[in-house]
């Protein structure tokens, strides 16, 4: 599919807002980068992780089995977090004014298993471009498993999708450390849209990240505590990661207020324009929830952080206001879900009108 252009339609709403953020920063003096508290937590999340990794695979005591289960949940947990707080932010070059300290907090990624190289390009350049349009958007392609919009093909087990949709949210950190990683860099595709040729250096870290983390925590953990405390062990933390990161990203595209919209043919082109079009398919919740926000890296407020990913997600909770009240100037639409658990209900509202054949 051809990526669709955007029309230029209301671009005063987006010059507005962009002036009143760059204001707010040059105004308090404040870089949009990280600052001490998102520091202070990545030392604490990688410390914490580290911690748990050691007493895991070098402290493991057979009689009290029970520690491991609940520090495998806990690596699922921090994995998750680590995810969310650190790799996220250096991906989109936010955590830090220095891009060393960016692609320091980027690659967490690849020591978890996952490559960054390809998420730059799945997550930044597409997903963050393309959000919720069918074909472009990887990021909504679960199928054959799950229908996410009307433009997708129904098939009979849709209509049980919002049953089990949970199960295969399970399975997303699994599935992208053994198989997408892997099916794009061979393909060279991800869904519609090409990966760009990677250089020598690239293909290195590649493929020598995926070597340290079949090390770290197959072949080393196997070898201390033995294959069936670990396979259990490490089922239990991915399933765990799996889900959390799924339910967080998609909480904030897939519920029933947030559009999908069709490019209009046959000129290929969004009736909207860009920042317009990211906030009739993107949804904030549970934003008053500070420990969400903490652990979430402020994807809680995803309607900020599509419209501004280069600002770190530790100034979302101020700079929010100013959106919402730019947005109400312009009469556009703010989805936001007040609780985490409405915004769940309405993910799995919209899974099940989706199973609906129409």
């Amino acid at each position: 599919m051809t990526p669709p252009r955007f029309s230029s339609n209301n671009i005063s709403f987006q010059q507005e807002l962009k002036k009143r953020i760059n204001a707010y920063f040059v105004q308090n003096n404040i870089a949009q980068t990280g600052n001490f508290a998102l520091y202070l937590k990545a030392i604490i999340l990688v410390s914490a992780f580290i911690a748990t990794y050691v007493h895991v695979v070098f402290f493991y005591n057979p009689n009290i089995w029970y520690i491991h289960l609940v520090e495998s949940v806990l690596i699922g947990l921090l994995t998750a977090a680590i995810g969310f707080n650190i790799m996220h932010d250096g991906a989109h070059g936010s955590f830090s004014k220095f891009n060393w300290l960016n692609t320091t907090a980027a690659y967490t990624l690849n020591f978890l298993g996952a490559s960054s190289y390809m998420w730059n390009i799945k997550h930044n350049l597409i997903h963050h471009t393309f959000t919720n349009i069918d074909g472009v958007d990887d990021d909504i392609d679960a199928r054959p498993f799950l229908r996410m919009c009307d433009t997708q093909e129904y098939k009979e087990m849709h209509k049980y999708q919002h049953r089990y949709y949970w199960m295969l949210y399970s399975l997303l950190y699994l599935y992208w450390v053994f198989f997408t990683d892997y099916k794009k860099y061979f393909s060279g595709m991800i869904g519609s849209m090409p990966v760009k040729k990677l250089k020598v250096s690239d293909h290195i870290i590649f493929w020598g990240f995926k070597l340290i983390y079949v090390v770290l925590f197959i072949v080393l953990p196997i070898y201390c505590i033995g294959f069936t405390p670990w396979i259990i062990g490490y089922l239990l933390g991915g399933l765990i990661s799996g889900y959390v990161l799924s339910i967080v990203f998609q909480l904030a595209h897939t519920v029933e207020e947030a559009n999908f919209p069709v490019a209009v043919q046959p000129d290929n082109k969004i009736e909207e324009d860009w920042a317009i079009h990211q906030l009739q398919t993107t949804a904030n919740f549970a934003t008053k929830n500070k420990i969400y926000t903490w652990l979430f890296g402020g994807l809680n407020y995803q309607i900020e952080h599509h419209l501004f990913p280069k600002i770190s997600h530790i100034h979302y909770p101020v700079i929010s206001n100013i959106v919402k009240a730019t947005c109400q100037e312009f009469n556009i639409k703010y989805i936001e879900y007040p609780k985490m658990k409405l915004a769940i209900h309405a993910h799995v509202s919209h899974l099940r009108n989706m199973g609906i054949k129409k």
